[in-house]
Parts: structure tokens; sequence; C-alpha cells
């Protein structure tokens, strides 16, 4: 069991209000300890009560508000205390709560427990994809989901392991078909939640688009086009962008972490082959290549420009009001950085690109975390092992094995499982004894 924390979570110094914050499992023990014995106000509602030292006197008075986890910021029981904001009150308020059994928070310590707890996602999330994914989860819909399929998993387990204990009772092994069809079944689901991890990490820290191409063709430009304020100096001059420019922009629901790179080139100046290295560096890592060539350049001069394989590429032919008759036969999206011609089509082919709409996301809307996608991972693989062992016909010992570490993997997510609910599901659903 993990320790409760406290900290003074209002901003340092004088104020007229401060905010101490408690979490953990005897957060809302703690807090009756320091109100000598008062009840808490329910979850989600305000109450007065005063914050009171070991003889009994008032330290100070205040509304004190509670959440019950999983449905709150850190994903644990939670308190905060709001009193007066004089810097010595408060720090008695703080000291008082670590008395009675609190350990002080370690720096951005309730934060980490968020993001364990899976937390995180509500709040960096930029935008509305991303908070539609985030609210899934604070509604409880990959707990439900990962809750059915512990379900599923604990009634296969209790069905093995009854066959395994209790030998004299009969009890029909289940080992063909039909068991290897109900593991299958979950085994689908489980994938179902692994294809959205991809999803969620790109909602939650964007899609790597870097933009690709020779000097001059329109680079920064077109990051500042898709800004929408000039972020990036646009210059005629070769080798203006020396090192890489970053940022997030919200197209069509989707978080593009936008990369304007140096101008690839044959260069001896010593800065600007290093930006070139970086701007390979960051192609290798892309989500997302925008490929940008100059039409108003003759097709001969305008060499092809190559990615390595792995990352989506789209070709992006800037300067479409100047362009050259040479590439009439060339296929691409053509655009103007200059009058903003085409930009609307190139919202649309990235968003088609990357297969990111409203209707993409279907049943499994929940775009699981990197934690969530661990313990799926670890449960999948768990399950294609007591699946291979039923067809192999190997000792149920083994079948049980496995079928217990994927119940242990879910339940990372859903709810801890131990040998008593397995126990409890044997004895509920078989004539053990009668």
């Amino acid at each position: 069991m993990s320790e409760t924390i406290v900290a003074i979570a209002s901003p340092p110094g004088m104020g007229a209000v401060s905010v101490i914050r408690l979490s953990g499992s005897r957060a809302f023990e703690i807090a009756t300890s320091v109100m000598k014995g008062k009840h808490l106000p329910e979850p989600r509602r305000v109450g007065l009560r005063s914050v009171y030292d070991h003889a009994g006197r008032v330290i100070d008075e205040g509304l004190l508000i509670t959440f019950e986890g999983p449905g709150s910021y850190t994903g644990e029981n939670v308190v905060e205390f709001t009193g007066h904001g004089g810097i010595m009150v408060t720090r008695r308020v703080l000291e008082r709560f670590v008395e009675v059994g609190a350990t002080p928070a370690e720096p951005g310590e309730f934060t980490q427990r968020a993001f364990m707890n899976g937390r995180m996602d509500l709040i960096s999330a930029q935008t509305s994809l991303a908070l539609r994914s985030a609210n899934e989860q604070l509604d409880g819909r990959l707990g439900r989901t990962c809750e059915e399929i512990r379900a599923k998993l604990l009634g296969a387990t209790a069905h093995v392991e009854a066959f395994i204990d209790f030998p004299e009772e009969d009890i029909d092994p289940e080992v063909g078909e039909v068991l290897c069809k109900a593991l299958r079944e979950q085994s689908t689901l489980i994938a179902g939640l692994l294809a959205t991890a991809d999803q969620g990490r790109i909602l939650r820290e964007g899609v790597r688009t870097v933009i690709f191409g020779k000097p001059n063709v329109g680079k920064s430009s077109l990051l500042n086009r898709l800004l929408g304020y000039q972020r990036a100096i646009v210059s005629s001059r070769e080798g203006t962008t020396r090192d890489t420019i970053e940022e997030v922009v919200n197209l069509q629901g989707i978080p593009l972490r936008l990369i304007d790179t140096a101008g690839v080139r044959e260069s001896s100046d010593e800065i600007e082959q290093e930006g070139i290295a970086m701007t390979h560096g960051q192609v290798a890592r892309a989500d997302l290549v925008l490929v940008i060539r100059d039409l108003s350049e003759s097709l001969v001069e305008s060499a092809e420009v190559d990615i390595p394989d792995g990352a989506r590429r789209l070709d992006i032919l800037n300067k479409s009001d100047l362009e050259d008759a040479s590439w009439a036969e060339v296929k691409g999206l053509r655009i103007s950085c200059e009058s903003g011609d085409g930009f609307e089509d190139l919202e649309i082919a990235i968003a088609e690109l990357l297969s990111f709409d409203e209707a993409h996301w279907g049943d499994h809307s929940v775009a699981v975390n990197a934690r969530h996608q661990a313990c799926l991972t670890r449960a999948q693989s768990s399950l294609s092992r007591a699946i291979a062992s039923l067809q192999a016909s190997d000792e149920p010992e083994l079948t049980a094995l496995d079928l217990r570490e994927a119940l242990t993997a879910v339940g990372e997510i859903a709810g801890i499982v131990d040998t008593e609910e397995i126990l409890g599901e044997i004895f509920n659903n078989f004539c053990i004894g009668k």
C-alpha cells in the first residue's frame, strides 16, 4: 500500500487562501483525525471544517472537499483543505497532517501518481479528440471493458483449477475447443484495445510531423501558415533555418507536433551541416513527413527527396501560383503558402492519411496509455500461451498458470485478483463436496 502524501498545493508566498492536498489510501482517515473525528463532507461537496492540534486547539478553519478514487486528480482518495493564506498557519496545518501519518510529497509526486494511475490523459488533453478519449477513461469505459474481460478470464481460470484441485468431483475439464474459443474471444477484445495504443500516444503527445525539403521551398512558410502566425523566420537566403523549430497545432481535432527543419543540401558550413544532420534525425523519428517542393523552379532543378521507410509521407507542391510548366504531369498536393490556396485540401489530406476522424474510433475510443498497453500486452501473451497449451493437451497446471498471469495483468487495470476470488468463483459455480 502506497503512502498517503501531503503538500501545499497553492503557489508559494503570502496569499488570501492556501490549499493543502492529501492523496492516498489513508487520506480520509488522516483528515478525520486532524478534525477531532468530525465526519467528512460527502465526496465533491464542500464543508466548513477546523484543523486541531494534538491538544485540541484550533490551528485553522477553512473549506474541505474530498474526492474518491479513482475519480480524482491522482486516481486515489484525495482531500483538499482550503484555509487562510498566512505562511505560518499554512505551514502549521501541513505539519499537523504529517504528525498524524501523512508523508511530505516529493516534487511532482501528485502528478506522478496521476500518470501512474492513468489520469494524466485528461490533464494533458490538447484537442477535442484527445479530450473525448480522456473523458471515456474518466467515465470508466476502459475499466468496464477490462472488467468484462477479467470476469471471463476468472471463470475460465476457476474452471481449470477446479478440475485440477477437485478431481474426485468429476468436473468436466472443458479443455477442448469450447474453452479455446472463449479465450480467443477475450484475446480479440484485448487486441482491439491494444490497437488504440498508437492513437492514444498520438492524441496525448501529438503526431510528430516533420516539414522536410530543400532550402527555400517554403518549409518555414508552411509552418507559419499552419500555426496562423509567424513563428519561423522566412528569408530568400538559403540556410536561414539552422536548428529545428517545434510547435503544436490542432488540425481537425488532431494534435500535430510540427517540426520545421533545416533545408537539405550539400553545405560546407559546419553549423548548417549540424542542422541538416538534426533534420535527418527528426525524419527518422517522424510519424508523418511533409515533403515540400518548389513549383516555381523547373522540374529538372528540383531533385526528388528521399525519406527513410516507416513514416507516412505527404508530397506537397508549394507556390502553385508560380507553377512552372514542367510540373504539369507531376502528382502532389498543390498549395500556396503566400496566398493560402490549397490549405483546406492539405488539412483534409493529413486527416485522411492518418485515418483520424470521429467515426474512425468506433467502439475502442478509449485510446489506452502506455501503462495500460504494457498490462494488456502481458495479458495477451499469457492468453496465447494458455491457448497453445490447451491445443497441445499439456498438463492443466501449465494452462492454469498462464491464465492466472493473464488475470493478474488485466487486474492491474480493472482491480486486483487474488486467490480468494478464484476460490470464490470455484465454490459458487461448481458443486464441490455436495
